[in-house]
């Protein structure tokens, strides 16, 4: 889960929902093709069942926040009852649905959420886990967990995906999760500021931070959000660390706790 306190000035939150509506359908095209999703992916006791089931979830968990924000203290009191086990016992009860009835479920919930975020106001507030959110981090947030778990799948499947554009909201979060990662690692969070330099889909460049910092991170946006993703370790990417304190940072990267 994302620190949910950062500096969202940072983002650059236009309201990308046809980016997440593109990220839905292509990971929908994937797995309604197959019929069999009792395949395990790489993440420990997931099924690609497990994975939809677990999108599908949190969809319906931001709907609820969305509408009826006082009913969501009922969402949070479940999740802390069950802790740590909370997302594998969901994810479970949802596999254990017919395929049908849960790609349906979630083919339903991403439409609602995305007509629910589209008539909100930028800055609108309502509770999440920890925080509250808006539709400006929501958005990235949900287009994040799409193509995260939708990159297990994939690879189980193994099926190779052009990576495009949209990943910039990805790689955004990543670049906001810096001081997450630190507070995560139970480190010291550097003070000086850092520079990161990553080359988009289509072979632009995409930077933050100023160019004279003497932190910073070069490589593919691909690998960078396969990394804050935990997607893949640092050693299969391209990335490249400036300074010891952003070495650091791509041995713990992370956007959720």
């Amino acid at each position: 889960m994302l620190d949910y306190g950062l500096d969202l000035s940072a983002v650059e939150h236009e309201l990308a929902l046809p980016d997440l509506e593109a990220e839905g359908a292509e990971l929908d095209a994937l797995v309604s093709a197959r019929t069999d999703w009792s395949t395990d992916t790489p993440a420990a006791g997931w099924t690609i069942a497990h994975q939809i089931a677990h999108l599908a979830s949190a969809d319906a968990n931001a709907l609820i926040a969305i509408r009826t924000p006082e009913a969501f203290a009922a969402v949070l009191k479940q999740t802390e009852a069950a802790g740590p086990r909370h997302a594998d016992l969901d994810a479970a009860a949802g596999a254990a649905k017919p395929r049908a009835e849960l790609l349906a479920q979630w083919r339903a919930g991403r439409t609602e959420l995305a007509a629910a975020l589209r008539g909100l106001p930028l800055d609108h507030a309502f509770p999440w886990f920890g925080s509250r959110l808006t539709p400006a981090l929501m958005v990235p947030l949900r287009l994040m967990e799409t193509w995260a778990h939708g990159q297990d799948i994939f690879d189980t499947l193994d099926v190779s995906r052009r990576p495009a554009n949209r990943l910039r909201h990805v790689a955004c979060l990543g670049v906001l999760g810096r001081e997450l990662s630190f507070h995560a690692a139970g480190l010291p969070i550097p003070a000086a500021p850092f520079r990161v330099e990553l080359t988009g889909p289509d072979g632009r460049l995409w930077a933050w931070g100023p160019e004279d910092a003497a932190q910073g991170i070069q490589g593919s946006a691909l690998d960078f959000c396969l990394r804050v993703t935990h997607r893949r370790p640092l050693a299969e990417t391209d990335l490249t660390a400036i300074g010891g304190d952003a070495q650091k940072w791509l041995e713990i990267a992370r956007v959720f706790l």
